[in-house]
């Protein structure tokens, strides 16, 4: 059993008003002061990814049950005890987000786990309501945050400090936002930034991570600074609002490209390696990224 900790509040919750709020606004922006250049609004996409949004509330209900448990099994086994004070929490928060880097980064990198987190780049699109484009497979995220639950901090709090992450990014999906004062641009991931990460452009595929803050990608190599207008989307677009098959259609592809394999070997390539890995051919081990319905728009 969990000890108990103090009362965090629900940020997620607290914060729907404010995202109802801001994404009517900003639709209403769009029709008083339009922008042929930006994405805007459809309502068929902004539904699917509402729609998207509520059904993870769901599956993500479903898939605390197991992974508390994992996550309550390794903080009873670890001797260390982070407490939740004023000033431990700021380092938890940037903790986390470290460690949504990395996750966020091998979700790009993976295929099994581009499989979900591909539903959040599958619209052409980029507005308030595509934050709320969630994966209904969020079971994949939990082993990156097994680090800091084994340093001591309470499930509890790590669930505090990844609801403000998402929280935070809500924001960043926009175009009605251009760049920001310098200090801003370079220490948070701002709606510039994720631009870049949800453009379908070669150059800007798999870049700008961050969660909350945009230093990983600067430390790590990934960062790439917004230059030419983005085209949002995947490299080769799924064409349906159908939100199961918008949750689903990367696993269905993986398998029927684990079913048409000639090996062991390329089966396990088309699981493990990167979005669109091809096979080698002339005797040569290569990966390749290439238009496929794994590649991705590319990379919350």
């Amino acid at each position: 059993m969990v000890p108990h900790m103090p009362h965090l509040p629900d940020v997620v919750l607290w914060s729907i008003p404010a995202f109802v709020l801001l994404t009517v606004l900003e639709m209403v922006s769009y029709r008083l002061h339009p922008d042929e250049d930006a994405a805007g609004y459809e309502a068929k996409d902004a539904a699917t990814s509402i729609g998207m949004g509520l059904g993870s509330l769901v599956f993500d209900a479903l898939w605390k049950i197991p992974i508390v448990a994992i996550y309550a099994a390794v903080y009873e086994l670890t001797p260390l005890r982070i407490p939740v004070l004023w000033w431990t929490l700021p380092l938890m928060l940037l903790g986390q987000d470290f460690f949504y880097y990395w996750s966020h980064r091998g979700h790009h990198v993976i295929r099994i786990l581009w499989a979900c987190h591909v539903v959040h780049h599958s619209s052409r699109k980029f507005n308030l309501s595509t934050a709320l484009r969630q994966p209904w497979t969020s079971w994949t995220v939990w082993p990156f945050y097994v680090p800091l639950i084994a340093l001591g901090v309470h499930p509890a709090a790590l669930a505090f400090c990844s609801s403000t992450n998402l929280v935070y990014q809500f924001w960043v999906h926009t175009e009605r936002i251009g760049k920001l004062p310098r200090p801003f641009e370079y220490v948070l991931n701002t709606p510039s930034h994720h631009r870049v990460h949800h453009a379908s452009q070669g150059g800007y595929l798999d870049r700008n991570f961050g969660g909350i803050l945009i230093v990983w990608d600067r430390m790590f190599g990934s960062f790439v600074a917004e230059g030419e207008r983005p085209v949002f989307g995947l490299t080769k677009n799924i064409d349906t609002f159908n939100p199961l098959r918008v949750a689903t259609h990367e696993y269905a592809a993986i398998a029927r490209d684990v079913r048409a394999a000639g090996s062991w070997r390329e089966r396990a390539g088309r699981v493990f390696r990167g979005p669109g890995w091809q096979p080698a051919r002339s005797g040569e081990d290569a990966a390749a990224r290439v238009p496929d319905a794994g590649a991705e728009a590319s990379a919350v």
